[in-house]
């Protein structure tokens, strides 16, 4: 494994730093808009267009890569990017934060872009599942331990989002300084949404729904913490005690959703985390240990959620499609993401803090009810070929796919392809 990660160290160590710098300033947004006296609606917009933003530069960072090169164009967005992140200290308005939002992810989506077509490109296809494993460990650790940053100073003074912008910039180093030359940049063929209800209807309502709770968790769960009293410390653990419970549940869920049908293991699993986000609401719990165990658990079952609905789609597709597949059910959880922050400040604003977890619980109970519908409607759920294998993963841009081992056995077909002909 040391082997296969030693030549993408760079790659890696430059993703780690724009998570972050980015994960520091989504919760301390927050808690310092809490702090300005914005209101819960405006501080949801202004985390939903974070997600636009995301959503805007997955369409952008091809052609502009195309244009200037991987390392100019990873230059530029880190720039823009840091820039950004100094200017919500500048203009502590709702309104400058909101398109600084829209700015930031714009940016920072164009930067993972970059990084993991690099990564692509330079990983064997036989390693592709180790290292898209690996990548999303760093995923996870990096956002989980950004949380913990924001103790280091009062979400009031400008410090913060100096470390935030400094970490957004210093992932340049790395990644400018890697050996290895940039790749070519593919052009990726498109599925419509509209086939891919018809073959797999649940994958699609997961994507969406799961984009719904998933944008509200990282948009609004912070400043649900804040709402409810806790401190800038406990803020903090509170977040990163719901990233790693979505660390630590997703493999044990992944095996059984391999062995069973994908569509009951994810009735199951929405059924459990509506129930688990009713015990996140401050009458729920007796104490804020019981608290952080709480969002430990929702954040376990809720982060399982979309890598589930990638591997029931995979089953229906062929192995030409599970790229294009994956990259339309990234856009309809993107959709959702872009809607949850916005959608759980309003709720939040109009009848209190508790309107969060009310929320989360509603999300995962209408895909149970979608799940068990559509089970009911087609009892025979037919695979195309081979069933996939379920791989932990969080959103993350169409790029990262290619490194998803189902995919990786679709190159390690065609490579093998050549030998097998000579050898007959």
């Amino acid at each position: 494994m040391i082997r296969q990660i030693r030549p993408i160290f760079s790659l890696l160590a430059g993703v780690t730093l724009l998570l972050l710098g980015s994960g520091l300033l989504n919760t301390l947004l927050a808690v310092r808009g809490s702090e300005e006296a914005f209101t819960d609606q405006a501080i949801g917009f202004i985390m939903s267009g974070y997600f636009v933003g995301f959503f805007v530069g997955t369409f952008l960072a091809l052609p502009l890569i195309r244009r200037v090169g991987h390392i100019r164009t990873f230059a530029m967005c880190a720039a823009v990017g840091s820039v950004s992140v100094m200017l919500h200290d500048v203009f502590a308005t709702a309104w400058a934060w909101g398109g600084l939002r829209v700015l930031t992810g714009t940016a920072l989506v164009i930067l993972y872009t970059v990084i993991e077509s690099w990564l692509n490109s330079t990983t064997p296809a036989q390693h592709r599942g180790q290292v898209f494993a690996v990548y999303m460990v760093v995923n996870l650790g990096a956002l989980a331990l950004s949380q913990q940053f924001i103790s280091l100073a009062p979400a009031s003074s400008y410090l913060l989002f100096a470390l935030a912008s400094m970490l957004v910039t210093l992932s340049l180093v790395p990644v400018a300084g890697t050996r290895f030359g940039p790749p070519e940049v593919q052009q990726v063929k498109r599925l419509g949404v509209r086939f891919l209800w018809r073959i797999a209807p649940v994958a699609i309502s997961a994507a969406l729904l799961s984009g719904l709770a998933m944008g509200a968790f990282w948009g609004m769960s912070a400043l649900y913490a804040s709402r409810i009293g806790l401190s800038t410390g406990q803020i903090a653990t509170f977040v990163t005690a719901g990233i790693i419970g979505g660390a630590l549940l997703q493999y044990p869920i992944g095996r059984l959703s391999d062995r069973f049908d994908r569509r009951r293991v994810l009735a199951g699993i929405v059924a459990f985390a509506a129930i688990s986000a009713l015990l996140i609401v401050p009458a729920s719990f007796a104490s804020v240990e019981l608290l952080y165990a709480s969002i430990a658990l929702y954040g376990g079952l809720a982060f399982a959620v979309y890598p589930v609905a990638v591997a029931h789609l995979i089953d229906h597709l062929d192995n030409d499609d599970i790229l294009a597949g994956g990259s339309a059910l990234l856009l309809v959880h993107g959709i959702g993401a872009a809607i949850g922050p916005a959608l759980s400040g309003q709720l939040m604003a109009m009848t209190g803090a508790s309107a969060l977890p009310v929320y989360f619980a509603a999300v995962q109970g209408t895909l149970f009810l979608v799940a068990v519908w559509k089970m009911h409607q087609r009892t025979k759920d037919e695979t195309t070929g081979d069933p996939a294998q379920f791989v932990p993963m969080v959103r993350t841009t169409p790029t990262a796919l290619e490194m998803h081992p189902d995919e990786s056995e679709h190159f390690d077909e065609q490579e093998s392809t050549p030998s097998q002909a000579a050898s007959g």
